[in-house]
């Protein structure tokens, strides 16, 4: 067994639900020495591979050959991506996604390559940002500030990263924040900012004006979006814990609220393929409960023509649009938003917007909105 097969091996045997085979990796990585960069770069396709074609692996063969076979059934499909049947392709996904969401041949077939990596400039940045790094494409979708990175340099270690002058953040996720629309001089909470890259894309949106409350449950993270606030060069924010619960972090009404909360994440199942196993139908139901609750708590914290935005990278009916039904039900205040897809155009808005992965090679996402008709609130229609 050579050293890349050795170490994928590492990895994927310590994997599992509670140790997430990227976070292994990276931690694998670090301890090894002696390993190049290059070497780095093929021990991650392993692990990857290993994940994303689990379905075609012989469960009691020795690992070696299992990865062995999965990056060969890689490198075939990345000639040749239309010589597996549609009817093959189902063995990327386990059975119960279909109770969830439609499984499509597009769909699973972009789920088998590898995903894009995207960046976003500071606003108006971008063609200046390509020319600086190199391998580097923008525009694409109309969307300047969105760049393609298919270099191989380390990107952290750029002095454009280290002078604040791009994130690295998925096209979809890109999206939701210029969905939001955000104005300059209004006040703004990320319910479930994690480490802020939303928190930053809304504050660059805002040109810096304005304030943006973000919170998130666990303080490490919000620890974290410090550090990429500060060398973003953002300052109009305020961090705070919040748990979800119906006590909210501040008795302060804003003009817009995200919710991107936390959910299956089966729009990530092509960049996070080990998910696709670890994942359950029971999951998404638990999610789904837990997403109504979230935003039922957040209402209150609407100005009158305030607007909340929910977002989800997973693309489960549970999560998405039986969450926007009962929201829209139990508030009789809150008027759904009709909201254009940038990655659509030509195509009249809807009161959702639904980004596939084989649209753009971003995540799976899904958006809605809905304004607050009535001084403080929408009426809970359950209480």
């Amino acid at each position: 067994m050579n050293v890349i097969t050795e170490i994928a091996a590492a990895v994927i045997g310590k994997s599992n639900r509670e140790h997430p085979a990227d976070a292994v990796l990276r931690l694998e990585l670090k301890r090894a020495t002696g390993i190049s960069r290059e070497q780095g770069r093929a021990i991650s396709r392993a692990v990857f591979a290993y994940y994303r074609w689990l379905g075609w692996l012989e469960e009691g063969a020795p690992m070696e050959e299992r990865i062995s076979h999965a990056l060969k059934l890689d490198d075939e499909f990345r000639r040749n991506p239309i010589a597996l049947a549609d009817a093959e392709l189902r063995r990327a996904v386990p059975a119960w996604i279909s109770e969830q969401l439609e499984v499509s041949a597009e769909w699973l077939r972009a789920l088998q390559q590898e995903p894009k990596l995207w960046l976003r400039s500071k606003m108006g940045q971008g063609r200046e940002l390509a020319l600086k790094l190199g391998s580097t494409r923008g525009g694409e979708h109309g969307l300047p500030d969105a760049m393609q990175y298919g270099g191989t340099a380390d990107l952290f270690r750029t002095a454009e990263f280290h002078a604040g002058e791009f994130e690295l953040q998925d096209l979809s996720s890109q999206i939701t924040g210029i969905l939001c629309d955000p104005q300059p001089g209004e006040t703004w909470w990320d319910a479930c900012a994690g480490e802020g890259g939303k928190t930053l894309h809304l504050g660059d949106l805002m040109h810096g004006k304005g304030l943006i409350w973000a919170s998130d449950r666990a303080e490490w993270r919000l620890k974290k979006l410090k550090q990429r606030a500060a060398r973003a060069r953002m300052f109009n924010y305020r961090a705070v814990l919040w748990d979800g619960g119906a006590k909210l972090p501040t008795k302060t009404k804003f003009d817009g609220i995200l919710a991107d909360a936390p959910c299956s994440g089966t729009g990530t199942w092509q960049r996070n393929p080990q998910a696709r196993w670890t994942t359950t139908s029971q999951d998404v139901a638990e999610l789904g409960a837990l997403q109504k609750r979230l935003l039922a708590n957040a209402v209150p914290a609407l100005k009158p023509g305030g607007r909340l935005v929910y977002s989800v990278c997973t693309l489960t009916r549970a999560e998405t649009v039986e969450v926007q039904e009962e929201i829209t039900q139990r508030f009789a205040g809150l008027e759904p938003m009709l909201l254009r897809n940038p990655l659509q155009p030509d195509q009249l808005p809807a009161k959702s917007a639904w980004l596939w992965p084989q649209a753009a090679g971003g995540n799976g996402m899904f958006i809605c909105a809905w304004r607050s008709a009535k001084a403080g609130s929408g009426t809970d229609q359950s209480a």
